[in-house]
């Protein structure tokens, strides 16, 4: 079973026709009322863009097209808010949350192309699942996921706050904390997913699976002469293709990589390279039983 039915195609093509019928009703209306952005509209408007990237009727029965113009709507006055407190005028904020969520909007077939693929490994790697449906509505995976691939967007077009404020709305509905700056390949599968935490510079390949628990966090932080804190430099761990990283493992450091089809049992500190297809897995512990008290 794919998710690639006939009415996800559909939802495809009329993601493609609002994209284009936003472009032409650019730029939007709507003004900024403040200086910071409300985390609840945002939150609201990433719950939004999940049904619509997923055809999921809003409670309404509005179309794919009717939600996505009601997330944009939501998101505009909050990225430019987000602008406008990093200390563009109102009018340039304005106009940069236009050119933004244009470029999202125009992004979006393709994002939803990819969550496609995170859905089908979904359900070809869990056998609990019924069907797609159940997926889309239950899973904190793939909402999680959904929200992060939108919010990756807006940090690649340099938008303020606003992803971080959408991976913290992820974070609270899901307990899984993914940065905006983590780049996922097509295929992922988060199972369960309770205090999943994905750092900035991490990067995961295609079709890799994580469980509950999982870390992929910084060894260390580099410093610079002043001994203050180097940003922007590689912190966190790399994935290759079909790596699977079981429940509450740990994997740290950004020079740490994990080959291809390789398999990180649960519990694991993982702090130095793994070659692919090999299998890292604590020593031997022993066990003691005793008779319980009566």
């Amino acid at each position: 079973m794919t998710a690639n039915p006939k009415g996800q195609s559909k939802n495809g093509k009329a993601l493609q026709i609002a994209a284009k019928a936003l472009s032409k009703g650019a730029p939007r209306e709507t003004k900024s009322r403040k200086i910071l952005p409300d985390s609840d509209a945002v939150a609201w408007a990433a719950h939004r863009l999940h049904h619509a990237i997923f055809a999921v009727r809003g409670s309404l029965g509005e179309s794919a097209e009717e939600i996505l113009d009601d997330a944009v709507d939501l998101l505009h006055p909050e990225i430019a808010s987000a602008f406008q407190g990093s200390g563009q005028s109102e009018r340039a904020a304005r106009s940069h949350a236009d050119r933004c969520l244009l470029a999202l909007v125009r992004a979006l077939p393709k994002i939803q192309r990819i969550l496609l693929t995170d859905l089908n490994g979904a359900f070809e790697r869990d056998p609990a699942a019924k069907n797609l449906t159940e997926i889309i509505l239950c899973y904190p995976g793939i909402r999680a996921l959904c929200i992060h691939r939108i919010a990756h967007e807006l940090n690649r077009l340099n938008v303020p706050l606003i992803p971080r404020m959408l991976a913290e709305s992820a974070h609270d509905s899901t307990g899984i904390d993914i940065h905006p700056g983590a780049k996922i390949g097509p295929g992922f599968f988060i199972d369960h997913g309770t205090s999943v935490v994905i750092g900035e510079t991490a990067v995961i390949g295609r079709h890799c699976t994580l469980y509950q628990g999982v870390t992929l966090g910084a060894r260390r932080f580099d410093r610079d002469a002043n001994g203050s804190i180097r940003r922007g430099s590689k912190r966190h761990p790399t994935l290759r293709d079909n790596v699977t990283v079981y429940a509450n493992a740990t994997i740290l450091g950004g020079a740490t990589i994990i080959g291809k089809g390789s398999v990180i049992a649960a519990g694991v500190l993982v702090q130095e390279s793994v070659p692919a297809f090999s299998t890292v897995k604590p020593g031997k512990i022993e066990l003691t039983v005793a008779p319980s008290r009566k």
